[in-house]
C-alpha cells in the first residue's frame, strides 16, 4: 500500500517530465531552442523533437509567406508633384537562427517594425530617384519600379533573417490639399479644350454657310443667266417672226399692231383719251377702213 503511496506520484512526475521535454513542431512553423538565451537547437523539420526540462525554452516562428501593409507616405518624384504612397509587402522568415539573433525577444512585430522602415526607405529612394516623375509612378511603369523597391528592400531585409519576395504600390494618389487644385487646373484644360472645339465648330459652320450662300448666288446667277439667254432666243424668233408676217402681209400686221395698241391703252373701268380726231390711232376704229 506504500509502495503505490509513492509509486503514482513518482509516475505522474515522471509522465509530466517526459511531456515537458518533449514539443512539436507544425509544418508550417520553425522552432529554436533556447538555454538560458542562447540557440542550442534549431528544428525546421515538422514532427516530434525533445529538450531539457525546465532549462531549455522553445520559440516558434511562422513559415509561412506573410503580409506587411507600410503606413502611407508622402513622395516627391523630379518633377516636384508630391504623391501619397502606400503598399504592400510579401515575405518570410528565411533564416531563423539570423532572425532570431537580429529581433530578440521582439519577435516577428519588432521584425515588422524594421522591415516597414527598410521598405519606407526604398520607396522613398525608388520614386524619388532623378528619372523618375508623377508621370512614370502613375503609368505602367511602375512595375519596374515597384521591382527595384523589392530588390533593394530584399538586400537590406537578409541581416534580419528575412526573404522578401514581392513588393506592391496599393495606391499611388495626390495629397488631399492638392486634389481641389489639381481638379480645378483638369477643369480649366478641359473647359479651354470646349472653347476651342466650340471656335472651330463655328468656324467650319461659317465656311459651310459662307461656300452654300455662294452656291446659292453662283445657282441663281447661272438660272438667270440661261433664263435671259432663253428670253433673248425667244424675243429673237419673236420678231423673226414678226418681221416675216410683216414682209407677207405688211397691212395685217400693222393692224395687228393697232389692237395690241389698243388693248394696251383702252385697259380698266374708266380710261380716258383726249386726242385729234384725224390722229392715226383711229384709223382702224373709222368705218372706211373698218369696211375694208
Amino acid at each position: 500500500m506504500k509502495a503505490t503511496t509513492f509509486l503514482l506520484p513518482a509516475i505522474a512526475a515522471g509522465v509530466a517530465l517526459v511531456l515537458s521535454s518533449v514539443f512539436v513542431v507544425d509544418e508550417r512553423e520553425k522552432a529554436l531552442v533556447l538555454q538560458f538565451g542562447q540557440i542550442k537547437a534549431v528544428q525546421e523539420e515538422p514532427g516530434l523533437a525533445f529538450k531539457i526540462p525546465f532549462i531549455q525554452e522553445v520559440v516558434k516562428y511562422d513559415d509561412r509567406i506573410l503580409s506587411l501593409d507600410t503606413e502611407t507616405i508622402e513622395v516627391t518624384p523630379s518633377d516636384d508633384r508630391r504623391l501619397v504612397v502606400d503598399a504592400f509587402a510579401r515575405y518570410r522568415i528565411a533564416d531563423v537562427v539570423q532572425f532570431r539573433q537580429a529581433v530578440g525577444a521582439g519577435g516577428e512585430r519588432l521584425a515588422e517594425d524594421r522591415l516597414s522602415s527598410i521598405l519606407n526607405a526604398q520607396i522613398r529612394e525608388v520614386l524619388g530617384a532623378d528619372q523618375v516623375t508623377s508621370d512614370t509612378i502613375l503609368s505602367e511603369d511602375r512595375r519596374g519600379l515597384m521591382n527595384r523597391i523589392r530588390d533593394q528592400a530584399r538586400a537590406s531585409a537578409r541581416s534580419l533573417g528575412l526573404e522578401v519576395i514581392d513588393v506592391r504600390l496599393k495606391q499611388t494618389n495626390l495629397p488631399s490639399q492638392n486634389l481641389d487644385a489639381t481638379f480645378a487646373r483638369m477643369r480649366a484644360e478641359r473647359e479651354r479644350e470646349a472653347a476651342d472645339e466650340i471656335a472651330r465648330g463655328n468656324e467650319a459652320a461659317q465656311r459651310v454657310r459662307a461656300l452654300a450662300d455662294r452656291t446659292v448666288v453662283e445657282t441663281l446667277s447661272e438660272a438667270e443667266k440661261e433664263a435671259q439667254i432663253v428670253r433673248g432666243q425667244a424675243d429673237a424668233q419673236r420678231n423673226a417672226i414678226f418681221a416675216e408676217a410683216f414682209g407677207a402681209d405688211p397691212e395685217f400686221f400693222a393692224f395687228y399692231r393697232s389692237l395690241q395698241a389698243y388693248e394696251a391703252a383702252l385697259t380698266g373701268e374708266n380710261s380716258s383719251m383726249v386726242m385729234t380726231p384725224d390722229s392715226e390711232f383711229f384709223d382702224y376704229l373709222k368705218s372706211d377702213k373698218a369696211s375694208q
